[in-house]
């Protein structure tokens, strides 16, 4: 009978849906009022964090830093791309006309939003890019895989390979400085990247060159 199929299927409640309801429009209020009062769109907290995705954005001393390290190392009229590391691009686009461009490659789509810039990218098919992102095209990566795995570094460290002219910023656990050096030859430096919200993991951060994080 088909009456007692129906009885096995879970009914929210009718305050659980008010509820919901509630919390859905509250998000598209906030949504609303960063855009229509001429919200920042590239300050860090615009785009929330995903932790399904793995996102913990960086504290704005920490992303500043890496910005101007990144720009520095660049050089002028130089190219920057941040591999999983949307607060420095965030960072960087507040410094926008200052004689460098950058992309953002990103698996949340939600960073979409900054157009031709935004590069849809899956780690899992790490040389999956445009034809238009040429090999060797960029001065300086910085990278920050999701994952603190062998197998996310792995793959994230084909792609910066594929991208940059030489230098490399990778930002990720501690724990990770061995497999770091073996696939992408970087030296953990002294300066300690910080997060908006404190990490169960030291984090630290790794370059193949001589930069002003020492």
């Amino acid at each position: 009978k088909m009456d007692d199929d129906d009885d096995d299927i879970p009914q929210l409640s009718s305050h659980t849906l008010a509820a919901l309801q509630e919390f859905y429009l509250e998000q598209q209020q906030r949504e609303g009022i960063k855009t229509s009062q001429g919200f920042n769109q590239y300050s860090i907290g615009s785009i929330e964090e995903d932790w399904q995705l793995s996102q913990f954005w960086y504290n704005h001393e920490t992303a500043s830093c890496l910005a101007n390290e990144a720009v520095v190392a660049a050089g002028k009229g130089g190219r920057i791309a941040c591999v999983s590391a949307p607060s420095v691009y965030q960072k960087l686009k507040e410094q926008d006309g200052k004689g460098f461009s950058v992309c953002i490659l990103e698996y949340d789509r939600r960073f979409s939003v900054y157009g031709e810039e935004f590069i849809f990218y899956d780690y899992n098919h790490p040389l999956n890019l445009p034809e238009n992102l040429l090999p060797h095209s960029f001065d300086i990566v910085i990278a920050d895989p999701p994952y603190l795995s062998e197998e996310c570094l792995q793959k994230t460290a084909e792609t910066i390979k594929y991208l940059t002219k030489g230098k490399i910023l990778l930002c990720t656990g501690a724990i990770m400085e061995e497999l770091a050096a073996k696939h992408l030859g970087v030296k953990m430096c002294k300066f300690i990247p910080k997060h908006s919200r404190n990490l169960a993991n030291e984090f630290r951060c790794y370059a193949n060159y001589a930069s002003g994080l020492d």
